[in-house]
């Protein structure tokens, strides 16, 4: 994975495990004239140090989304102990046999090639003119600037690059792409139609255009120079709203004989796989309105994961969810939860990531998952951050890093406009 705390999830679990919030100013541009100027960027992470010499050309190409796409893939396959066709020696398994879904979002341009090519569309009045602009400022836009931005070039660079030429899709489903991604990818393999998929997520929000598109939607917490850690509080009824934060979260999905044949270093099982839908219409977008008691759609998606798990709520050892930190979101989510969980939910632990790494979007998800998995292999939960009261007893405040049995563990999230998803990993073995 890769997000505010850096490069790999022990980046991210030190990270949350010292009880330091990796949320801070915006520095990837001017963010002073929004009212929200803080959030968790992944600095320094380029995909010129994940590609082979031979595609770096093509990093020029690269949104930001696809750039975190790109390194957290490269990261899975050396820990999965993958030969692909970005390394040296004969590919672990056929391209036909490697398939690839990543979540991905609404990409946003780079205001100076957007800005550099309007510009010639500036009639003799001084105003920007649509005739002008067809006629001749679009042709002043880079030759391949629609590539750049098109959702599927995350998976489009990584197909590439690791020769995956098995089922691919793109998933943009905002913050439930990530783990549609993931169910995508174990339907694939387990109708045989490939033995291991890339999956996940990645999405960078953190440009003027994320920041005006969230704050239009009344998501983003104003800052006032307050320290950006007080302000991510999920499940707090005082919380003032999100930070926007850089993340992209790959893995390996590998058929489970196929894994075991080749001696994989195998974290968790996915055990069962649920999708869903809110019926909330238009409030979804803006979040105006009365925050709803239940999304119906994550009860659905949490249900029909645990189905087909073959467990009940009451065999769930932990749970990931989103977390947003958003009163609106927030409240639907946890009324969803207590709905399967009943009065148990408030002894199982919830590990919540946005305090320390922001809302990641389309990225969320396969951040979750991975944490979820390692979770599962080291038989532990990270350190949580939490600068208020979460409601209604959950257990979701501040806690330190510490050890629990753990067997299964449910990742779920919803979404702005209302898909849900939820999975259920187990412990291998």
């Amino acid at each position: 994975m890769v997000t505010a705390y850096g490069v790999g999830l022990e980046a991210l679990w030190a990270g949350l495990s010292s009880g330091r919030s990796a949320l801070g100013p915006v520095k990837l541009f001017d963010a002073s004239g929004f009212a929200c100027s803080a959030g968790g960027e992944a600095e320094g992470v380029s995909a010129k140090d994940a590609v082979p010499k031979t595609y770096r050309k093509f990093v020029k190409v690269m949104a930001r989304d696809t750039e975190l796409a790109v390194v957290a893939a490269g990261l899975a396959v050396e820990d999965a102990g993958l030969t692909t066709r970005a390394g040296e020696g004969e590919p672990t398994y056929a391209p036909g046999r490697m398939g690839c879904h990543i979540g991905a979002g609404l990409m946003a341009t780079e205001l100076k090639e957007l800005t550099s090519a309007l510009a010639t569309a500036i009639g003799e009045d001084g105003q920007f003119g649509l005739d002008a602009w067809g006629s001749k400022g679009i042709n002043n836009l880079q030759p391949l600037w629609l590539l750049k931005y098109l959702p599927n070039m995350l998976a489009c660079h990584v197909t590439i690059l690791h020769g995956c030429e098995g089922p691919s899709n793109t998933l943009t489903d905002a913050e439930a792409s990530g783990l549609l991604s993931l169910g995508e990818s174990a339907r694939v393999i387990q109708r045989g139609d490939a033995e291991v998929c890339f999956s996940g997520g990645a999405e960078s929000k953190l440009n003027p255009m994320g920041v005006l598109r969230m704050t239009r939607a009344g998501r983003l917490a104003e800052t006032n120079g307050a320290d950006p850690a007080s302000l991510v509080r999920p499940y707090d009824a005082g919380a003032t709203g999100q930070l926007l934060g850089e993340g992209g979260g790959i893995l390996i999905v590998e058929e489970a004989e196929a894994a075991a044949a080749r001696g994989a270093k195998v974290y968790a099982e996915i055990l069962g796989f649920g999708a869903g839908q809110s019926g909330r219409g238009l409030d979804s977008l803006t979040l105006e309105g009365e925050a709803p008691e239940v999304d119906d759609g994550l009860v659905g998606a949490i249900e029909r994961a645990l189905g087909e798990a073959g467990c009940g709520a009451d065999e769930i050892d932990a749970i990931v969810p989103h977390a947003a930190g958003h009163v609106w979101m927030d409240s639907g989510e946890a009324g969803a939860l207590r709905e399967v969980f009943g009065e148990r939910l408030g002894s199982v632990p919830l590990v919540t990531l946005t305090p320390g790494i922001g809302e990641c979007m389309a990225g969320a998800g396969g951040v979750q998952a991975v944490v979820a998995a390692a979770c599962l292999a080291r038989g532990r939960l990270p350190g949580r951050i939490h600068a208020g009261s979460p409601t209604d007893g959950l257990d979701a405040g501040a806690a330190p890093e510490r050890e629990l049995s753990l067997k299964r563990v449910l990742v779920c999230t919803t979404s702005l406009g209302g898909a849900s998803a939820a999975i259920v990993l187990g412990r291998s073995g």
